[in-house]
């Protein structure tokens, strides 16, 4: 079911990509934290993706990511510091294949921007659990946040190779 999602690609020299983009409230903390990982994750199983994130809302557009997220991404080996918050916009659901809700807040606020052809594109990143937000937190938080994005990486570049092969 989830590979006829997979439909739309486009071409960057002569490779075909698929896109992602993972969303959360202001694309300061987890979002950006699961584009590092896959993007790390991707290069690493040499498989071809345009990766993004970006918030539901507006508070920290042209913001880097929170430095609490970026200090623990760093620490497991993702580099954040070249991204920027953006907010959603509705050319995302044209342009991405696969756009995933950190939580299910952010998947209903999704639904109803997504023009109807495209809320097949509109998921959980984890199905049937939230990620939760560590923006007001302490460190525990944010290592949480990263045990759950790695472990759906992982699971996500295995289900983008099948797609893509």
């Amino acid at each position: 079911m989830r590979l006829s999602l997979y439909r739309h690609a486009y071409v960057e020299g002569l490779v075909l990509k698929r896109s992602v983009l993972f969303v959360c409230t202001g694309n300061i903390c987890r979002s950006p934290t699961a584009e590092g990982v896959l993007r790390h994750l991707a290069q690493k199983e040499g498989v071809e993706l345009r990766i993004e994130s970006a918030g539901t809302g507006d508070w920290h557009v042209g913001s880097p990511p929170d430095e609490r997220a970026q200090r623990h991404a760093k620490g497991r080996g993702y580099d954040l510091s070249a991204q920027r918050a953006r907010q959603v916009r509705a050319s995302d659901f044209e342009e991405f294949d696969l756009i995933l809700a950190m939580d299910r807040g952010h998947l209903r606020a999704l639904e109803r921007m997504a023009p109807p052809a495209a809320r097949l594109k509109v998921r959980l990143f984890i199905a049937g659990r939230d990620v939760p937000d560590p923006y007001y937190g302490g460190p525990h938080g944010f290592e949480h946040v990263l045990d759950l994005v790695e472990a759906a990486c992982c699971d996500l570049i295995q289900e983008l190779k099948g797609v893509i092969s």
